[in-house]
């Protein structure tokens, strides 16, 4: 496979003479949000966090993500939070897309950079800044952690990306292929954040219709999504979420791989509550 490279052009404004076209969507299985529209005036700033703007594409919603939240994160020189989560019950993963953040966890600092995944448990004390003079941007994936007796909360962990192997799905020869930060057989981790990696003319050949709900960013390349009956055409930058139950396929186009974050919610019975 060759080099990994992240999407992290987020905001902008599309000229005047921009035609009102593209796949923004929102319905009742599936919802697009094609990275043309994650531009400067839809962007968020948040209590705690400086010299900061985010770009909230996920959130729990009626009709929408159930589960979980994600933000585009960008901090300026010096920017960042002392005090970045207000809800002690939430779990997160930060993904970095581009620059280095300086994490510190715990009394622990971590410089992470390009490709660096952090999982940070709940109930943790930590805090992010950007320490260089250039801008940092990431993901954050934040999920109300749910325990269950006889199970401890999971570890801290930071690793990057180009220290994991990524696992070959069957019978597919490393065509489709999936990076896993943590063991999918660790039953404290409610939620799995991946990132699965397509060869061009490779694709997930079956309508994949499952339990859990997904958050997908497209990270790198572009490919053809099947969606609930639907086909639509994405690329790096877009992001998507389908709700459980979703029938979903895909297929690689073009000559890079087509690579995306991906967050599913897992290993938890299900509530038998509306």
């Amino acid at each position: 496979m060759s080099k990994a490279s992240y999407f992290s052009n987020f905001g902008g404004l599309p000229a005047q003479d921009n035609l009102i076209e593209g796949k923004a969507v929102f319905k009742e299985a599936y919802i697009i949000i094609p990275h043309g529209v994650i531009c400067d005036i839809v962007s968020s700033l948040l209590p705690g966090w400086e010299k900061t703007r985010s770009w909230i594409v996920a959130r729990p919603l009626s009709g929408f993500s159930e589960t979980f939240s994600h933000y585009l994160m960008e901090l300026e020189s010096g920017g960042g939070s002392s005090s970045p989560e207000p809800d002690n019950s939430a779990e997160a993963v930060l993904f970095i897309v581009k620059g280095q953040l300086s994490l510190e966890l715990d009394g622990k600092s971590k410089e992470l950079n390009e490709g660096s995944y952090a999982y940070i448990p709940c109930d943790t004390i930590w805090t992010v800044k950007n320490a260089t003079e250039n801008l940092v941007k990431f993901h954050w994936i934040r999920k109300s952690y749910e325990f269950v007796d006889g199970l401890d909360k999971p570890d801290f962990l930071v690793v990057n990306e180009q220290n994991v192997v990524p696992y070959d799905m069957p019978n597919t020869n490393g065509r489709w292929s999936t990076t896993r930060f943590f063991e999918p057989q660790d039953l404290r981790h409610d939620m799995h954040v991946n990132i699965v990696n397509i060869l061009p003319g490779a694709g997930i050949p079956f309508p994949e219709t499952h339990v859990m709900e997904h958050g997908i960013y497209i990270l790198q390349g572009r490919g053809l999504y099947y969606l609930n009956g639907d086909w639509v055409e994405v690329e790096a930058g877009d992001f998507l979420w389908l709700r459980a139950f979703c029938p979903q396929a895909c297929q690689a186009r073009g000559t890079q791989p087509f690579r995306y974050l991906l967050y599913k919610d897992v290993n938890r019975h299900v509530s038998l509550k509306l």
